[in-house]
């Protein structure tokens, strides 16, 4: 079961981090207007709610480090590390075993203990390409149409009492969410993704909470997974961002054969 069911997970819970995106303290939103907002007016206000441009491209690295639960006995920790302009690592510990995962700005490779492979290999073209898209999760809409990718305005919506606008983002690839924006403050409550994940179309859902300052801007440090067809959940608890830490490229190169069994630094 773990075998069959940690790969999948991770690598849905790895796509709608693209969607994670922080937001500045204090930063003031406009009221909702009665007219339909267009797809542009939402992106700036988004962008203003977390600080404007200028402050998010000032964002030229995360460290996360915190704690991940799929169910009992399927508890351990978790490591996030990404770099301006591409590049991303991730490494999962549970059950004595690390899972990890890399995208080098060129190359992407993988750690899959679960699956009874302890070096470091290539990620198969699908992967790589999920990686990549996943690594410019740190720009969030900033720059969508310079990638290639599109927005749709699907109208403003009721989600458990919050009055939300939907925002349809399609990635390049296919992969696609819709966004649930506070109507009030602009900021993401929830993301619906779809992603194609080993050869099928896997759906979740991503609820982000427990939002704290760091270094004067707001991140979501709860997150919380779950997938329509009973294929189990996932809560990813952050316990500590670092911004615009140390990462050097080895950082997220693909290791020889005895360095990849090494583990993970601690934030």
């Amino acid at each position: 079961m773990i075998r069959k069911a940690f790969p999948c997970l991770l690598a849905i819970s790895l796509a709608t981090m693209a969607v994670m995106h922080p937001s500045v303290l204090g930063a003031q939103a406009a009221a909702p207007t009665a007219a339909a907002p267009t797809v542009d007016e939402l992106v700036e206000k988004n962008l203003q709610a977390k600080g404007g441009k200028e402050k998010l491209q000032a964002l030229k690295g995360l460290r996360m480090t915190g704690k991940m639960a799929m169910g009992p006995g399927m508890e351990g920790s978790l490591l996030i590390e990404t770099a301006r302009p591409d590049k991303m690592r991730s490494d999962v510990t549970i059950q004595g075993m690390t899972v990890s995962q890399a995208y080098d700005g060129k190359t992407g490779w993988k750690v899959m203990p679960f699956t009874g492979k302890t070096d470091a290999e290539p990620m198969t073209e699908e992967e790589l390409k999920q990686m990549q898209r996943q690594a410019t999760g740190m720009d969030g809409l900033m720059g969508y149409k310079e990638r290639g990718e599109t927005l749709e305005y699907l109208g403003k919506a009721d989600l458990e009492g919050t009055p939300v606008h939907k925002l349809k983002w399609t990635r390049q690839g296919g992969d696609s969410a819709v966004l649930y924006l506070d109507a009030e403050h602009f900021l993401e409550l929830r993301a619906d993704g779809k992603a194609l994940v080993q050869g099928q179309q896997m759906e979740s859902v991503t609820t982000f909470g427990d939002y704290k300052e760091v270094g004067g801007i707001l991140f979501a440090h709860s997150m919380q997974l779950s997938m329509p067809g009973g294929m189990g959940g996932m809560t990813m608890t952050i316990d500590k961002i670092e911004v615009n830490p140390d990462l050097p490229a080895s950082r997220f190169a693909m290791p020889a054969k005895a360095e990849a069994k090494m583990p993970a630094p601690k934030g």
